[in-house]
């Protein structure tokens, strides 16, 4: 292969690839969006962690557990 050819393909290449890191970016984005937006899921109590980071904070959400870790009745 000759060399302008190479450059042409790693070009091209590029160019691809940022668009699919692109169209991934914006549609996990909207994703979050749209979740926002339906209520499925508070993004805003996720942000606080960034100031509020101690290891006495309340737990964001709490786990919902079929069964006690300690009671292993069938």
């Amino acid at each position: 292969m000759e060399y302008e050819t190479l450059l042409t393909v790693q070009g091209y290449a590029k160019f691809f690839l940022v668009l699919v890191v692109f169209i991934l970016f914006y549609s996990y984005a909207f994703s979050i969006y749209r979740r926002d937006k339906k209520g499925e899921r508070d993004f805003e109590k996720y942000s606080k962690l960034v100031h509020d980071d101690s290891s006495v904070s309340t737990p964001l959400e709490e786990i919902k557990r079929e069964k006690d870790i300690g009671n292993k009745e069938k």
